[in-house]
């Protein structure tokens, strides 16, 4: 993964989240000096299994658990700092050594209790299937230059107007949607005081201390969250979250410049899920659907939310390819096929009659697409216990090689289990 010519990596979702993105970093970050997350917030949910222990990661990247390994927070993610504190102090009672390994980007805005709030009592909201967590308030905010920063924090006296506007948007957005709670300026500027000092001990400016790594000749892996078709501008929009999870948002998310990404690695399932609302060419019926999703455990780390489950799609995983510039492939889950008489593999979609490769804008179209499947005979052996590609058997191997040549991507991880060491190296 790392070599002379590659000091900084990127990795990407490249279908609709939940890939086992956390996985791949935690096995990439044993050779990595700084790993950085660079969007979303506490809505994503990154597990990595020890064996012994699991751990489910949210904000804090998942390089924390390697001793050693300097771990940021940019600021392209909208930082939620109570849920925060929780999970470094959960760390730390589990044994991980946290102290003086985590930043947090000075310039990363705050999800706030109203945040939450406005984010819970939207029917938008509701209808997109979002988790509740505050994220797209918070972007929203953001954007309308509105929003709490880290580093505002060391200003009390200028705190107060800019949480009276903020406050003031989100209540007459509850006021207009028949809902009687309000939020409440005093009771978030007493719980800003009382997080201050701790986050503000954690403040950086991350994209000087990264380019400053970058510059030394550290290898740096930068982490994101949710998957490529989620991205607001390239996702199945609207039905997408409310940050660019795409590879360009990597740099503008830490705060470095995009020449010096040096590869782009996709991580993505053997077959394909998603959470809440929105297309899914691919999902299956039942009784398969509930089936595949009991072998996966395809339930959500953060919420707990049974996902959508589908067979593999070569049109969104080939899109992925194009719009992040993915230099090569990681396919997780594959084990969880392992008991299947017969695999299908999604190669175009037709509408009527017309037959598409590429993946479309139009939801309308997606509506009407029906997926032109290629179908492989299961290998029905187990494929926990293979660390290498020769130990696959010839089925996984064929199924392996189909999904490279169409995506026009090499495959250079294959993960059979959730444990840190059930993965294959190609």
């Amino acid at each position: 993964m790392f070599d002379a010519a590659t000091r900084t990596v990127v990795v990407v979702g490249a279908q609709w989240g939940d890939e086992g993105k956390g996985k791949l970093v935690d096995v990439l970050s044993e050779r990595a000096d700084w790993v950085v997350r660079y969007q979303g917030g506490a809505n994503a949910g990154h597990t990595v299994d020890l064996g012994d222990t699991s751990f489910v990661l949210h904000q804090i990247p998942s390089g924390i658990l390697h001793g050693g390994v300097r771990c940021a927070i940019g600021n392209g993610v909208v930082l939620d700092p109570e849920t925060l504190f929780t999970e470094i102090d959960e760390l730390v009672a589990d044994g991980v050594d946290v102290e003086g390994r985590l930043y947090v980007s000075e310039r990363a805005h705050l999800v706030l209790p109203y945040h939450k709030l406005v984010d819970s009592s939207s029917a938008a909201s509701r209808a997109i299937g979002t988790t509740g967590r505050g994220i797209g308030p918070a972007y929203e905010d953001k954007i309308a230059r509105r929003g709490v920063r880290v580093l505002d924090l060391r200003h009390p006296a200028t705190l107060r107007p800019r949480l009276e506007a903020a406050v003031a948007h989100a209540n007459a957005q509850l006021m207009a949607w028949g809902v009687p709670e309000r939020a409440s300026v005093d009771e978030t500027i007493t719980l800003l005081e009382r997080l201050a000092p701790r986050l503000l001990s954690l403040a950086e400016d991350v994209g000087l201390a990264v380019h400053r790594a970058q510059r030394s000749n550290a290898a740096v892996l930068l982490e994101g969250a949710q998957g490529s078709l989620l991205d607001v501008d390239h996702g199945t929009y609207p039905f997408v979250t409310s940050s660019t999870t795409t590879s360009g948002g990597a740099a503008v998310g830490v705060g470095i410049s995009p020449r010096s990404l040096d590869r782009c690695l996709g991580v993505v399932k053997a077959y394909t899920t998603r959470v809440g609302q929105g297309p899914l060419p691919t999902e299956f019926a039942e009784p398969l659907q509930s089936q595949m999703r009991q072998l996966g455990n395809e339930f959500g780390a953060t919420t707990g939310r049974a996902r959508r489950c589908g067979w593999f799609d070569a049109v969104v995983v080939r899109y992925a390819v194009r719009i992040n510039g993915l230099t090569d492939l990681a396919v997780t889950k594959l084990d969880v096929l392992d008991t299947l008489d017969e695999i299908k593999l999604c190669t175009a979609y037709r509408v009527g009659t017309d037959v598409f490769t590429e993946f479309p804008g139009d939801l309308k179209m997606l509506e009407h697409a029906e997926p032109v499947y290629e179908t492989f005979a299961g290998w029905r052996t187990s494929t926990a216990d293979a660390r290498t590609l020769e130990d696959l058997p010839q089925a996984a191997r064929a199924y392996l090689n189909r999904i490279e040549a169409l995506v026009e991507a090499p495959i250079t991880y294959v993960s059979v289990g959730t444990r840190r060491d059930q993965i294959i190296g190609l």
